[in-house]
């Protein structure tokens, strides 16, 4: 049988929602063409390539890219 909402501790209930809550780095996948980290199904922001091909020109979005 269920327990009134009003007889649990505050505590309990909040330890219960925070377990949901964990903040979890993305998982990070090695680019194939020059080996550094990139999101998993994105482009390359080191060198532009996509799945073997070159999707963007790093040198001409260079000001947009400002964390490379």
């Amino acid at each position: 049988m269920a327990v009134p909402y009003r007889r649990k501790p505050k505590s309990k209930s909040r330890i219960r929602r925070a377990a949901n809550n964990k903040i979890t780095l993305p998982e990070l996948s090695i680019c194939p063409n020059c080996g550094t980290k990139k999101l998993p199904h994105r482009v390359c922001l080191k060198c532009g390539y996509y799945k073997g091909r070159v999707v963007i020109d790093v040198e001409k979005f260079e000001h947009r890219f400002k964390y490379l």
